[in-house]
This record gives C-alpha cells, structure tokens and sequence, in this order.
C-alpha cells in the first residue's frame, strides 16, 4: 500500500501526500479495501485553511510510528470538506450526535459500509488536559474492532438510524411568511446583539456574512432605526477591528475576542464574497466606510484570489511558514511591532502609523505584536496611502500564507453575484467584467454535459458532483449577468442549470423541500440536508434566491414553475425564521425580496440614446431597495422586457410590484417618485 494522494485535485489532500500514512481519497475502491480487509476505515476531514488540521497532520500524520499503528489496523481515506461537502454533512452530524461538538479536523472510526461508530475531532500527540493521545485512540477502537464487534455493530447501526432521523427535512409548518414574521425573526436577532462592540452573540466572533444582507433589506422595508443601528455598529467595528486587513482589505474568518481585535487569521473567498455583497448595499446609502471597504473586498477579491482562468481560489491560509520545513505560525505574515513599523516607514511617520493602527509596545496579539486597527480616519489621506503602500511592500517581502487554489463552484457563484452587485451599484464596469469571465470559466469547465461539478484546480475540473449549492449559487450569479448586461444568455444558462436542480434535488414528497446531494448521486449512509444557514447559505436557501429571481426575469409559463417552487421552498423554511432567525440569514434576505413582490424595474433601451439610458440606470440602482430585479435591454430582446417600447425614442422604465405594475416613467426623477409612492 501506497499514499495515494499525489494526483488529487484538492491541494488539502495534496498537503498530506508525503505523509508516511498510507492515504487513499474517498471513493468505492477504498470502501471495497475496508471490505476486503475486513478493517474499520479511519476519516480524516479537514481543509486547506485550518490551523488545527495542519497542527494534527504535524503531530501524528507525519510521523512514523503513528502512521505504522494506522496503517496496520485501518483503511485510511482523506477528505476535503470543501470538495466533498454531503461527506463533511453526513460526519458531522455524526460527530456532534456522539460527541456534543463538531469542528475540524474531524476524525471518525466507520465500518466498511461507512457508518460511524467512533467519532471525534483534534487528537494531541500526546494524552493531556484529559485528552486521550491519538495513538491511544487508535489502538483502542482496534482492539473493540477486533475483540467486541458486536458493540461496535449495535453503535454504528444505532448512529446510522440517527443520521437518517435528522434527514427527514423540516416539518409542514402553518405560518405565513409576511411582514409579521420577518419582523419577529429580526427582533430576535437584535435580543442578541453586542451593542458594545457590534455584532452578535460573543467569543468567537463571526461575521454576520449570511445575514448581512437580510438585514440591509429589513431596514429598506421598516424604516426601522433600531435596525439600521446595529446594521452599522457591527458593519464598522468589523471595518475598523483586527479581524479586517487594513492594509490589502478582505476579512479573515473569525475574531477570537468579542471586539473584533485578534481574528483566527485564515481569509475565506466565501465569507468575503457575502461580506461584499452587504457592504455594497450599504454603500449605497452614502455611507463612505463602507464604499471603501467594498472597493477593498474587490481588491482583495481579484489580487489575492484571482487565478489565472479567471475563477476565485477558495483561502489563505492562517499560518504562515517562516521556515519552509518549519510549523506553520499563526498570524506571522500581518502582524507589527512599533520597531518595524520605523523600521519601514522612519521613526516619524513610524509613530504616526503606530498611533493609528493601534500598534504599542505590549502588543493585542502574541509576543508584544499587534494586529493592525483603525478605530480613527486619518487626518491626512495622501500620507495615509503613502505609508499604507510602503507597509504593503514591506509585508509582501515576507513568507506569505499558503494559499487554497481550489475553485470553487458555489463560492465563485457568490463572488460573481457580489461583483455584479457592487458592481452596478459603483458603477465599476471592471468590477462585473471580472464576474462575467469567471462566469465563463465555470461554464466551461464546471458544467459538464449538463450537470455541475464541485471544483477544479489548476483548470482541472474534478469528479466530485457538484450539491445543491453550486447549481444555485451559479445560477443566481448568471442572473446578476444577465440583469447588469441584459444579454439572454446569461437568463439560458441560468434556467438550464435550475431545470437540472428542480430535477435531482427536489423532494417529491415534500414539496419546498430539497436534498443537498443530488438523486443519482452517490449513496451514502444518509442523503444529506441541512436548511440552516450557516457560514455559508443552506442549499436550499441558496436556491430559493435563484428561484425568485428567475420567477421576475423568465417567461410566463417558467415564471410560474419558478414561483411555486420559491413560494413553497419559503413557505417550508418559515419555521427557521421563527424559531432560529440567527440561522437564517440568507431566508430573511430571500423572504424580504419576495414580500416587495420582487420590485421589478425593466429599462426598454433605445440604441441611438445611450446617455439618458445610462442616467435612468443609475438612478435605479440608486433608488431601488436591495433585492430589486433591474434589467435594461432593447425592448422585446428579453422576457422582462416583451411588448414594453421605449418611449419617444427615450428610455423607459417600467416599475412592477409582483404582478402590478405603474406607468412607465423616462427621467430620474419621475423614477424616484415612482419608486418613493407605490
């Protein structure tokens, strides 16, 4: 037996193929193996990004003598839970029913036909703080493996019956999703909100990415100042603290204090994808903070994600490799002492920049440095870029962060998305050229024969189907293209891809209903789905966004297919809303839209006035609450826009609520008065 990691197209998997242990990826030839052994498989799941996995694979998987003890009693598979999302759900769950807690990296103990006997997550090399050493957990669950079968029968089938229990879906609910509801689901989140220093609940402090939006779209509907208080609390402590790059933009993934000082340090494409998403819908209510922070996040975006196809690479990594056979060091590369900062900039403008970045002699982080803030702008902007330039050469001179090259589906559906909308609401045309040729890259590698994959790496699509997610997600951003550019295409390609996931995702026998993975997928000990939000947008709520959207821009006969499904898709998340609205971020975004009806406005665009179109399309974006459907397009070129002239030879804009619409209106203006006096 051999490492078999080397060709795999994740570099998480690619991380371990020196290991000394025997590691095969997750495929049936590895479960006949365990058959045919008549051996327990050992599941290791992690990512590129994560610190503890790297800490674990450091201790025990490089090692010798721990790899010999797993060699010998196991079938050892790898997994990347980006790249296999339905096993990281199906073992998670797993986890956390025998354990009380999930995290990564995950370690589970299956027979060969996968269900999950044993489960935990960080082992330590050595038995401490009451800690059993990965070593003893290896030689005792062999022993149970070997000498009493019959415990680990009755465990693994007892566990196998809970995981296909917690996948029944959500249960018909009576409650309608209106106002009412959407209202108490925000008031809920605002019980638990850090008043002091932004955001919610406590330490460790996420980013509210998937709520952020549902939020913006809250406030546009209420008015409410209570709303909008905590929309910009959490907003600026984020911009300002530790847990966002001052110097090159992007958020990392946590803070691991309550005030958003010290973050866990790795930086992901979708947390910043919906992070952006947020900021620009902020932006758009003249707020300059968070202008700036969008045109960082798209900085970020296309400098330190950007691969060479034009996809979005998935992370940075949290540690950072001072010595090239050396552990990783959490934090290395952003962190600053007072000495480096003169020694960069010079005592003079050392110490101003020390002041404004909160960087003192006893440090906020580990060993007397301190992650850069900015609680304060600064009183000259022309010095400020100068020494932010010089202190961005300075650390691009230092050994950087790994970085995860995996492409993404889903994520870069979400960036695609968030770049469009940013785009069109900065009036950036770069911004949403950028979107269309990731777009194009997906299309063209992702979707094979139809059907989505999950990733690729290096232009490599891989072979592990895509879930629900990735349909929805880059189908929703293919109809962020379609709206900015108002070429058909887009809307095309768009609906094929949601035909596919009506199709094999659905839940025939309950409708609203979907599956994460789809029916001719692989099976495995359950089929996965999970409507929660969480770091990133259920599947399902995912698709509920893409739904609704394609119900405003198809035609009659697909509109109506496509908001049935919405409507029903709402109607059965309505409970989450109710009862665990911290974990619904993305439904409340979705819910707000559909309660507009979608607001629709269609721009009929005459060719040869190009200049007032331009001024109608701007004001719309301006004007429009979050979630509104604008398209501009010549008039019968695409479905919104049938049997809808221009008039005069002028632009005209045509403002629809659901199924009622105003007259059109041909200047800013009257757009303005149309949109304030339904």
């Amino acid at each position: 037996m051999v490492n078999r990691l080397g060709t795999a197209t994740s570099p998480y998997l690619r991380q371990h193929a020196d290991n000394p242990v025997h590691w095969r990826e997750w495929d049936a030839d590895a479960l006949a193996a365990a058959r045919d052994r008549d051996a327990p498989i050992l599941l290791s799941i992690g990512y590129a990004s994560c610190h503890w996995c790297h800490v674990m694979a450091h201790e025990s998987f490089e090692d010798a003598a721990t790899a010999a003890v797993m060699n010998e009693n196991y079938v050892c598979i790898k997994v990347d839970r980006e790249e296999r999302p339905d096993l990281d759900a199906v073992y998670m769950n797993a986890t956390v029913a025998m354990t009380g807690q999930g995290g990564w990296p995950m370690t589970c103990f299956l027979t060969p036909e996968g269900e999950p006997f044993y489960c935990g997550t960080y082992y330590p090399k050595v038995a401490r703080g009451g800690m059993p050493s990965f070593t003893q957990v290896l030689e005792a669950v062999a022993e149970t493996w070997r000498n009493r079968r019959d415990e680990v029968d009755k465990a693994s089938g007892q566990v196998a019956a809970a995981l296909r229990e917690q996948a029944a879906g959500l249960p018909a609910a009576d409650l309608a999703v209106d106002a009412a509801l959407l209202d108490h689901a925000v008031a809920a989140v605002l019980r638990d909100e850090d008043r002091e220093h932004g955001g919610f609940g406590g330490a460790p402090k996420f980013p509210p990415s998937a709520l952020l939006v549902g939020l913006v779209r809250s406030w546009e509907r209420t008015g409410s100042p209570e709303v909008r208080a905590a929309l910009l609390r959490a907003a600026t402590a984020m911009a300002r603290g530790g847990i966002y790059d001052q110097l090159r933009g992007g958020f990392a993934r946590y803070s691991v204090d309550s005030a958003w000082v010290v973050p866990h340090f790795e930086k992901m494409l979708y947390d910043n994808a919906q992070l952006l998403r947020g900021y620009a819908h902020l932006a758009r209510h003249s707020d300059a903070l968070a202008e700036r922070v969008t045109r960082e996040i798209v900085g970020f975006l296309r400098d330190d994600l950007g691969t060479e196809r034009g996809g979005f690479a998935s992370a940075l990594d949290a540690d950072t490799h001072l010595e090239p056979d050396g552990p990783g060091v959490e934090g290395a590369t952003y962190v600053w002492t007072p000495a480096e900062l003169a020694g960069t900039l010079g005592a003079i403008d050392g110490a101003w920049a020390a002041e404004l970045f909160g960087v003192g002699t006893a440090g906020n982080f580990e060993q007397g440095t301190s992650v850069l803030t900015r609680y304060t702008d600064p009183d000259d902007p022309q010095r400020f870029e100068r020494v932010r330039a010089a202190l961005v050469r300075a650390r691009d001179l230092r050994p950087q962060p790994a970085r995860d090259d995996k492409v993404v589906t889903a994520w870069n559906g979400m960036a695609i998305t968030a770049l469009v909308e940013a785009g069109t609401i900065l009036q950036q045309q770069d911004w949403i050229d950028s979107a269309a040729e990731c777009a194009r890259f997906l299309l063209a590698e992702h979707v094979v024969d139809g059907r989505v994959r999950r990733a690729s790496l290096g232009g490599v699509v891989g072979a592990a189907p895509g879930v629900l997610e990735d349909y929805a997600w880059l189908a929703t951003g293919l109809l962020a293209l379609h709206q900015a550019t108002g070429e058909l295409d887009w809307l095309e390609q768009a609906q094929a891809l949601l035909d596919k996931a009506i199709q094999h995702f659905a839940d025939p026998d309950s409708p609203g209903s979907w599956f994460d993975t789809a029916d001719d997928a692989e099976v495995l000990v359950t089929r996965p789905r999970d409507p929660i939000d969480g770091a990133t947008p259920a599947g399902a709520s995912a698709l509920a966004e893409a739904l609704l959207t394609a119900s405003a821009l198809s035609a009659p006969d697909q509109a109506t297919d496509y908001r049935t499904h919405a409507d029903q898709t709402l109607t059965r998340a309505a409970v989450i809303l109710a009862r665990a609205p911290r974990s619904a971020g993305q439904w409340l975004a979705v819910a707000e839209a559909a309660l507009h009806g979608p607001l629709q406005i269609a721009i009929a665009v005459p060719p040869e006035n190009l200049n007032t179109t331009a001024e109608l399309i701007a004001a719309a974006h301006r004007e429009a609450p979050s979630g509104t459907i604008i398209i501009a397009a010549t008039p019968d070129s695409v479905p919104l826009l049938t049997a809808r002239p221009t008039i005069d030879n002028h632009p005209a804009a045509y403002v629809c609520r659901g199924q009622v619409c105003d007259l059109p209106v041909t200047t800013p203006a009257a757009l303005h008065s149309s949109l304030r006096h339904p």
